[in-house]
Formats: structure tokens, C-alpha cells, sequence
């Protein structure tokens, strides 16, 4: 059974920084990365990296965000720096395995002005 645990959301002053965990269990994982959704907006991409370590981002973090993770222990981060308050909103991590997609249970990060 594919589980996917978050951590490390919480309120932050902008300028401030945050780090994201997601732990995945129950099987091998090739694309993983990060969601986010603001209130009354769509889910939308925030970083993806493959087993290999290549990595996408979203315009509107680039620069600011690194995305990493620990193929020995399925974990997948995200190191958020100069948080701005439309960075506010429920994180989702995402883990690929066999063309399927797991999900995390979604942390919410709010950053204040």
C-alpha cells in the first residue's frame, strides 16, 4: 500500500523560509514533486523531479524554490526561500509508480505581509 506523508507546512512572515517533506512508502516512485492550491484557484505544478534529479519548475518560483530528494528513502523536499504571500496555500505532494499517481494528504503553508 503506496502511502505518501507530509510535513513541515506553517505561518511564515514573507521573506521567510520554509522546507517541505514528503515521505512515500509501499513502492519504487519515478517522477515525484509538488502542488499547491490557493483558495478559489486551480491546483497548479510547483516542481517536479525525476529519479535521475532532473527538475521542473513553475515560473513563478524559480529562483526561490529548490525542489531535492532521497531516492534511499523515497523522500521528496521542498526548500522554500523569500516566501511571498500568494505562496499562500495547501501544498499536495505526488508520487508516480507504475503510471499511477499517489498523493499526500496536503499541508498548508501561509505566509503573512
Amino acid at each position: 500500500q503506496v502511502q505518501l506523508v507530509e510535513s513541515g507546512g506553517g505561518l511564515v512572515q514573507a521573506g521567510g523560509s520554509l522546507r517541505l517533506s514528503c515521505a512515500a512508502s509501499g513502492s519504487i516512485f519515478s517522477l515525484m514533486g509538488w502542488y499547491r492550491q490557493a483558495p478559489g484557484k486551480q491546483r497548479e505544478l510547483v516542481a517536479a523531479i525525476t529519479r535521475g534529479g532532473n527538475t521542473n519548475y513553475a515560473d513563478s518560483v524559480k529562483g526561490r524554490f529548490t525542489i531535492s530528494r532521497d531516492n534511499a528513502k523515497n523522500t521528496v523536499y521542498l526548500q522554500m526561500n523569500s516566501l511571498k504571500p500568494e505562496d499562500t496555500a495547501v501544498y499536495y505532494c505526488y508520487a508516480d509508480s507504475y503510471g499511477r499517481r499517489h498523493w499526500g494528504q496536503g499541508t498548508q503553508v501561509t505566509v503573512s505581509s
